[in-house]
């Protein structure tokens, strides 16, 4: 017998279709934005809406259907039931879709799964009617309601895990989703016989429910509970964007702070409550030479030398944990290749809110020129009073020596023909000579000796000199000569340069007690590195030996005073001194550079001639500095 349709009924019930898949497309989002418990939590949520939606849909469209002379009641444990499954099937298809490894193969699954689940809830709420009718179908139209079912699931389920965060393309996919689910109920409907019987009257089942009653409630409650749930989502949503603005700032900053750590200039670090290195920054790295893999995890004092070391373990850790803080305190690292850093370090405490240590951080501040320029202002001022003591005994000797030198001769003038008084008188004149050549070498090294420069072919006077210099030196070491035939001349004190040649070739053959061969060269350069140089090109005399050499302390002390690797009474260790104190005089200067068991180079650089006009008011002013 043919029924008829309540319109506001219909429409209430598709409304109901669309308004359960737009909250299920909503909570759908969600379920992939969520982790952990609160993700099932989400499923369960958005498996209530879809389903149950789903089940009210098809519920208020069945009370929407009137067949004339016929009442209905509906059967409540079977009603119950017809509820329970579409929640079911629901929630497992959403399940099984959420996950990361969802294929194609998985959301046909669902849906099949999903779509029975629903048609078999239609038919359940159709056998739960309590009616004076017998009730049949079309198989055409229940296989078309199938059909439905399982495309309007496979629909909805791929467009959970697609669900769009924009309103108007959520409302769009809520519509077609509401509607494919409408339109299997109608179908299945539309495929229902029902048979009046002829004696009519009502049915009695108890329990049983009122249909208004059922209508109102059904209604209700549906809106009730996916109102519930859109506002739940609408506010998870809003926490998680300020979650996520915050943990943007939060990420922004950290990034902003570790970008501002690892370019500053300064040499930062931050430490554990070990003492183990957590973080520095390039400026640390830079400093000691060292990658950062390298240095993160160990202990800071493995980068100090033995005495800084144990100084930091020691007394000063004590006092770090009693006061919390560390205060311009020197130490000394030692860089990748072992070279030593001198630095003042500083650090405090990091603590929490429970006053437990988190971190220490710490800056360094390099030291090292600082202190290497203290010690040349010391040594500098260690030289200039030995210069001035040195001139000053030296000028005094040299006039009592004048006046000794000079009775003497007098007195050789004078004596008879007696060959052994004039041999002791002979003695003691050249004795009294080689006092005047010491105190010229020390006038020399104090700055006082009164230099006489002149332009002088450096290699004519190597040459003039050689046979001298080979004497000096004996047969065992051999004299080296190799000077450019376009070598400019230089400007130079020619006899003080004679006596300077002559000292260095005796170092280089007390250097070379086996004998050897010695490196007579020149050739032209244009800077010497100096700050105040007013010439603009130089001469540099070298001379390179074969011998034992000199290590980095030896080095730095050789051109002392007095200074001297030689036994006693075997040097006065002038030589060096007087070779820089000429060098420096005629405006130029004198490079060392020596290993030990590798030999020894000296670098004597003096101005060209060429640059004399530019040169000799700043020359005549140091000479007689």
């Amino acid at each position: 017998m043919p029924g008829t349709y309540s319109g506001a009924l219909v429409c209430l019930s598709i409304l109901i279709a669309i308004t359960a898949s737009f909250t299920a497309l909503d909570l759908a989002i969600r379920v992939r934005a969520s982790g952990g418990w609160a993700r099932y939590a989400w499923l369960t949520t958005a498996a209530l809406a879809m389903g149950g939606g789903i089940w009210a849909m098809h519920f208020v469209g069945m009370l929407a259907f009137h067949v004339p002379g016929m009442e209905v009641q509906y059967d409540l444990s079977l009603t119950l039931v017809s509820l329970l499954v579409p929640v079911v099937v629901t929630g497992i298809s959403f399940f099984a879709v959420s996950r990361a490894d969802a294929s194609a193969s998985t959301l046909m699954l669902g849906g099949i799964f999903m779509g029975l689940g629903i048609a078999l809830m239609h038919y359940m709420g159709m056998a739960a009617m309590n009616m004076a009718a017998d009730l049949s179908y079309d198989p055409a139209w229940v296989v078309a309601s199938f059909i439905i079912a399982i495309a309007a699931a496979t629909v909805a389920l791929w467009l959970s895990g697609r669900a769009a965060q924009r309103l108007a393309a959520r409302l769009a996919a809520a519509a077609v989703m509401g509607i494919a689910i409408s339109g299997m109920h109608y179908a299945g409907m539309q495929g229902a016989i029902f048979t009046v019987h002829a004696t009519g009257g009502m049915v009695h089942n108890e329990p049983g429910l009122d249909l208004p009653s059922l209508a109102l409630a059904v209604a209700a409650a549906t809106f009730l509970i996916l109102f519930l749930a859109s506002i739940a989502a609408m506010y998870d949503r809003r926490l998680a964007l300020m979650t996520d603005r915050e943990a943007s700032a939060l990420r922004q900053s950290e990034e902003r702070f570790r970008s501002l750590y690892s370019r500053t200039p300064l040499p930062l670090h931050s430490l554990d409550v070990k003492g183990r290195v957590e973080y520095v920054s390039q400026s640390w790295l830079d400093l000691l030479g060292y990658r950062r893999e390298e240095v993160v995890g160990r202990s800071l004092v493995e980068f100090m030398d033995e005495c800084s070391a144990e100084k930091a373990r020691g007394a000063d850790w004590r006092n770090f944990l009693r006061t919390c803080k560390v205060k311009e305190t020197e130490y000394r690292f030692l860089t990748r290749d072992g070279k030593p850093v001198d630095v003042i370090a500083s650090a405090r405490v990091e603590r929490d809110t429970q006053r437990g240590v988190i971190q220490v951080l710490g800056g360094l501040i390099d030291v090292t020129e600082r202190r290497r320029a203290e010690m040349a202002l010391r040594q500098s001022q260690k030289m200039e009073a030995i210069g001035k003591l040195t001139g000053g005994v030296a000028h005094d000797f040299n006039n009592l020596l004048a006046v000794t030198l000079g009775n003497l001769e007098l007195l050789r003038q004078r004596l008879p023909d007696d060959p052994r008084t004039a041999m002791l008188v002979d003695n003691a004149i050249q004795a009294g000579e080689r006092g005047v050549t010491l105190t010229q070498r020390l006038l020399t090294f104090a700055r006082r000796q009164e230099l006489r420069p002149e332009i002088v072919d450096l290699a004519a006077l190597v040459k003039d000199v050689g046979p001298l210099l080979q004497r000096s030196v004996g047969p065992a070491v051999q004299i080296e000569i190799d000077f450019p035939a376009d070598l400019p001349q230089a400007f130079v004190d020619a006899n003080q340069l004679e006596l300077v040649l002559l000292n260095l070739m005796v170092n280089a053959r007390d250097a070379m007690p086996d004998g050897g061969s010695v490196l007579l060269k020149g050739c032209e350069q244009a800077d010497a590195g100096l700050s105040d140089s007013v010439t603009t090109g130089y001469v540099c005399l070298s001379i390179e030996d074969a011998g034992e050499g000199m290590d980095a302390e030896t080095l730095q002390q050789c051109t002392e005073p007095f200074f001297t690797t030689k036994g006693v009474g075997k040097g006065t260790g002038l030589g060096l001194s007087m070779a820089q104190g000429l060098a420096e005089q005629s405006g130029g200067r004198l490079v060392l550079t020596s290993e030990k068991g590798q030999g020894t180079t000296v670098q004597i650089w003096l101005p060209l001639a060429a640059t004399v006009p530019l040169h000799r008011q700043a020359l005549s002013e140091a000479i007689f500095r």
